[in-house]
């Protein structure tokens, strides 16, 4: 899955640890997401979107190649 929480994040000046805390992960855990290495759960998706005050579509989008 791909997602714009680098650029999200950079936009709010917000760390990985800091983005982590608000939505209850590990700092690892962003990290993870963030690089496309982990997809997160249905729940941390909105929870991630919900801190940047977006859409789950504004943040995360479906990897075309990975489809299952």
């Amino acid at each position: 899955m791909k997602n714009k929480i680098r650029v999200l994040r950079a936009e709010r000046k917000w760390s990985q640890a800091e983005l982590a805390e608000r939505v209850g992960v590990s700092r690892n855990s962003i990290n993870s997401i963030e690089n496309g290495h982990f997809d997160p759960s249905l729940s941390l998706a909105f929870d991630i979107a919900e801190a940047f005050e977006s859409k789950i579509e504004d943040v995360f989008e479906r990897d075309p190649l990975k489809r299952s």
